[in-house]
C-alpha cells in the first residue's frame, strides 16, 4: 500500500521576504521622496504660483538653505536649540515617570481610579497650550511655565496609554506569579510593567510629538529664548527665510527625539515579534 503524503508546503513570499528584497531600495526611495518634495517647493515658489494657495509669499528652498547654513554658524541658533531641547527633555521625562506611575495606579487600583480618575478625566480634554495663562500666574518664571506646559502635553497620552495597557493584560500571568509565592511588587516588576511596555511606548511616542507642538507654541507666546520664540520673532520682522529655517529646525528636532524614543522602545521590547514590512501587489 502506497502512503499518500501531502505536497510539501512552499514558503510564500510574505511580508518579511518582500521587505528583505526591497531593503536596499528603501533608503533610495526615501531620499528621492524628500528631493521630490523640495523640488516641488522650489518650482512653485520660483514660478510664483497663485492658484488657491499663494506660493508667491513663500521663500524658495535655496533662500531657506542659505539662511539655515548661515545660522548654523552662530551661537544664538545653538542657544535656541539647547533651550528648546532642555525644556522638552525635562518636561517629557517628568511626564514619562509620573504618567506611567499614575497609569499603573489607576489601571490596577479601584481606589486610585475613583480618587484620581474624575479629576484626570476633567483635565485631560483641556489643550496644554490653553494652560499658558495658568502657567504664567502659577510659576515665578517663564522657563518653569514652559516646562509645565511641556509636561502637561505629554502626561495625559502616557497616562491613558499606560492605563489601557495595564487593563488589557491577561490575569493568568499575575495568578501564576501569585501561585508561586510572589507578592504585589513581584507581580508589578515581572508581569505588569513588562507586559504593558508596548502600550507605554505607544503613549510616549504620541507624548513626545505633542510636547513639541506645545513647547513651540508656549515659546512663541511667553518665551524669551528657544526655536519657537526665534521663529515668531522672524515672522514679526518679515524674515520669511528665517521663519522657514525655524520650521525646518523644529521638524528635525522632533524627528530626532521621536527616533530616540522609538529606538529605546524597540530595545526594551526586543522580545516582541516584529513586522518587517507589508507586501503589496
Amino acid at each position: 500500500m502506497t502512503a499518500v503524503t501531502a505536497p510539501p508546503k512552499t514558503a510564500s513570499a510574505g511580508p518579511a521576504v518582500a521587505a528583505r528584497r526591497a531593503g536596499p531600495l528603501r533608503p533610495v526611495v526615501r531620499v528621492l521622496s524628500l528631493i521630490a518634495a523640495l523640488g516641488l517647493w522650489q518650482l512653485l515658489t520660483t514660478l510664483d504660483v497663485q492658484l488657491w494657495l499663494r506660493f508667491d509669499q513663500f521663500p524658495p528652498v535655496t533662500d531657506v538653505a542659505r539662511e539655515f547654513g548661515e545660522r548654523l554658524g552662530t551661537a544664538a541658533y545653538w542657544q535656541d536649540v539647547t533651550d528648546s531641547l532642555r525644556r522638552i527633555v525635562v518636561g517629557f521625562l517628568l511626564a514619562a515617570v509620573l504618567g506611567v506611575a499614575a497609569g499603573v495606579a489607576v489601571g490596577r487600583s479601584r481606589w486610585a481610579a475613583d480618587l484620581f480618575g474624575p479629576v484626570l478625566e476633567v483635565l485631560r480634554p483641556i489643550p496644554a497650550i490653553a494652560l499658558v495663562p495658568v502657567a504664567i500666574l502659577l510659576f515665578p518664571s517663564n522657563e518653569q511655565g514652559i516646562v509645565f506646559i511641556t509636561f502637561t502635553a505629554a502626561f495625559f497620552p502616557v497616562l491613558v496609554a499606560t492605563r489601557h495597557a495595564v487593563r488589557a493584560l491577561a490575569p493568568v500571568w499575575e495568578e501564576a506569579v501569585l501561585t508561586m509565592g510572589g507578592g504585589r511588587w513581584r507581580v508589578l516588576a515581572s508581569v505588569v510593567l513588562p507586559g504593558a511596555l508596548p502600550g507605554i511606548f505607544g503613549g510616549l511616542s504620541v507624548g513626545i510629538g505633542v510636547s513639541w507642538i506645545c513647547v513651540i507654541s508656549a515659546e512663541m507666546i511667553s518665551g524669551e529664548y528657544g526655536v519657537g520664540y526665534r521663529t515668531w520673532q522672524d515672522y514679526t520682522v518679515i524674515d520669511y527665510p528665517g521663519v522657514f529655517t525655524g520650521i525646518v529646525s523644529i521638524g528635525l528636532l522632533g524627528w530626532l527625539t521621536s527616533t530616540v524614543v522609538e529606538l529605546l522602545g524597540r530595545r526594551l521590547t526586543h522580545w516582541l515579534p516584529r513586522r518587517e514590512g507589508k507586501a503589496t501587489s
